[in-house]
């Protein structure tokens, strides 16, 4: 097979795009020396930003940062018949992962001036470059890798030396710019009571069958899920293991594999929750670091490590301290070292009624839901331990802390909602998104389509996430999308793959 050169950075999701460039019928080859590069007829030159979480500058642009989905990377290249072409494979109608907290504004005429043909992307009234492309060179904002057929097209012209290609109709038609309302598939993962690792979901937490046997909900095998949902059109996919409060990722091998088994085939952003915490090695007795547990699930093939339970502990010693960052959280030392964009965190709160405001230290929410006896006012409890333990700590006061530690994005979950089918928690998403500049992902309660619909009309989250309805085979993601476009709401196009 043909080979092409790679020189990694060691620091993110290397093995995805080593993944993607093996699908597609290449060797890969390490650069180990700078007397490696001359040898190399294909060179790829991964990047990741080092930028910790230092992004307080861009907050009144009132945009969430980073800049976390699916965009467009819209050029057109015209040959001497005036013919429109794909360069490297770069559709008008496709959408792109770009997860980054800085990007090249587009001013039009400077690089084209220089022969770059230039793609560009939209993220309010601000257009910046999402590739560019000269000669034999293709640099690209977004990565390939995790943009599903439409990355795999790109990344094949690439190594293929296919610089420009005729358009198609279809794909000579301009999509809608900006970012698309991403649909999330979430698998809740755990051993059975035989050991094996299944696909379950609770009801409010719980997910053991009412009756009968009392067994783990069993609702099909992780990886191949996973790819269902890949080829239905997630634009993400996540595993959330929900028992691992009782153990250590440095033992879990199975999840491990889960999760390298998936990335070779799913090409899509992977976020892996579930332990991430520091830890002592079972088999040592050696204090090991979240950074080195999340490295762990990076070079198994996770974009994002989702941060739940310890993010709490960490929140209330941040304010015990005076709102005291310490540089040693979770959330801080995984932030710096991959970027804000790799650290998600998982927040399980439950509303807890007041009949009035003055009632509680914490800030409350007038709810159009009242309480049992008629309460006109909540406010919403962080819980851990897969929400087994309460805390003295609003979802308000929690989101705020860990955006000031360094997170990328919210996980924003609702133990009322969960398994019930009845839509997201509204003025729960409200309030979190009022609260913070990060993304935020809305979880908990979705049953059907009209439930994204709803939360994507009625509130200004950047994304939503389904469980239950798409397991058990109620829905597809494809599905979903098909409504949500029927509205008016811009999704990333269905793309077969076929490279």
């Amino acid at each position: 097979m043909p080979t092409v050169h790679l020189l990694d950075y060691a620091a993110g999701n290397i093995r995805s795009l080593v993944n993607a460039i093996e699908k597609l019928g290449w060797d890969v080859e390490w650069i180990r020396s700078p007397d490696d590069v001359p040898k190399a007829e294909k060179l790829i030159l991964p990047g990741v930003g080092h930028f910790g979480h230092c992004l307080t500058q861009f907050a009144n642009a009132g945009y969430s940062v980073p800049h976390i989905g699916w965009n467009s990377a819209s050029t057109v290249s015209k040959s001497s018949d005036a013919k429109p072409q794909s360069v490297y494979g770069l559709s008008l109608d496709s959408k792109y992962y770009y997860v980054h907290s800085y990007a090249v504004p587009y001013r039009e005429g400077e690089l084209e001036s220089d022969g770059w043909t230039v793609a560009t992307a939209t993220y309010g009234n601000e257009v910046f470059i999402g590739a560019i492309a000269r000669d034999n060179i293709l640099a690209t904002q977004f990565h390939p890798e995790k943009s599903g057929a439409a990355g795999l097209r790109v990344l094949k012209a690439f190594l293929s030396g296919k610089k420009t290609a005729p358009l198609s109709a279809a794909s000579s038609t301009q999509g809608t710019p900006g970012l698309t309302r991403r649909i999330i598939a979430c698998l809740d993962v755990r051993a059975n009571d035989a050991g094996d690792l299944v696909v379950t979901k609770g009801d409010q937490y719980d997910v053991r069958e009412k009756s009968g046997s009392n067994a783990v909900r069993n609702l099909g095998k992780p990886v191949q899920k996973a790819q269902e949902y890949y080829h239905q059109g997630a634009d993400e996919v996540t595993f959330l293991n929900i028992t691992s409060f009782r153990d250590t990722p440095l033992k879990d091998l199975p999840m491990l594999e889960v999760l390298r088994q998936t990335a070779a085939t799913v090409f899509v952003p992977l976020t892996i929750g579930g332990g991430i915490r520091d830890t002592l090695d079972p088999a040592t007795g050696r204090s090991v670091p979240a950074l080195e547990v999340a490295t762990l699930y990076f070079k198994s093939g996770a974009d994002k490590v989702s941060i739940g339970s310890d993010a709490v502990t960490a929140a209330e010693a941040y304010y015990a301290a005076n709102r005291t960052l310490t540089g040693k959280t979770a959330i801080e030392t995984i932030s710096e070292a991959y970027g804000a964009q790799a650290v998600v965190v998982s927040i399980d709160p439950k509303r807890v009624y007041v009949a009035s405001a003055s009632d509680t230290p914490h800030a409350t929410i007038s709810t159009s839901l009242p309480g049992p006896n008629g309460e006109a006012h909540c406010w919403y409890a962080c819980t851990s331990q897969g929400g087994r333990k309460t805390h003295d700590l609003s979802v308000t006061e929690l989101v705020t802390a860990v955006e000031a530690m360094g997170a990328g994005e919210i996980l924003l979950n609702c133990i009322d909602r969960d398994g019930t089918n009845s839509g997201f928690d509204l003025e729960l998403i409200r309030s979190v998104k009022a609260a913070v500049k990060i993304p935020v992902i809305a979880s908990s309660g979705a049953g059907n389509a009209e439930h994204f619909a709803e939360v994507f009309t009625e509130t200004d989250v950047d994304a939503a996430l389904g469980a239950g309805m798409f397991h058990r085979g109620e829905w597809t993601v494809k599905g979903v999308k098909e409504v949500l476009g029927k509205k008016g709401l811009d999704v990333r196009p269905f793309e077969d793959e076929e490279v």
